[in-house]
């Protein structure tokens, strides 16, 4: 995991984005936000575990149907599964060291 600081490569609305290997971070005063960091971590477990490049097709594709559903881009984004697992748990200390594999599923 490497963590990079720029304001350029996070959408409007963000503070951080998780692409393997990287965690790029829109300000340097969220390298000490924990949560924050936890996370991204736990997207880049999901990344890993679906071979990164599904992990973007589902992602889209479960941002899409959330969004028929919904009618709403932040309630949509709020309720994808790897979203919703990444929130429920970014508070969890040992959180990664327990997770099961392809534990987002339970947050479908």
């Amino acid at each position: 995991m490497f963590v990079v600081v720029t304001k350029y490569l996070i959408p409007n609305g963000f503070a951080g984005i998780a692409l393997f290997p990287f965690i790029f971070l829109k300000e340097k005063k969220h390298m000490h936000n924990a949560s924050m960091i936890l996370h991204e971590k736990i997207h880049l477990r999901q990344q890993a575990e679906l071979l990164i490049l599904p992990f973007f097709i589902w992602y889209g594709l479960e941002f899409l149907v959330r969004l028929l559903q919904h009618k709403n881009k932040n309630l949509a984004y709020r309720n994808i599964s790897f979203e919703r697992e990444a929130y429920a748990n970014e508070s969890t200390t040992g959180f990664l060291e327990q997770r099961s594999f392809w534990n987002f599923i339970k947050y479908m």
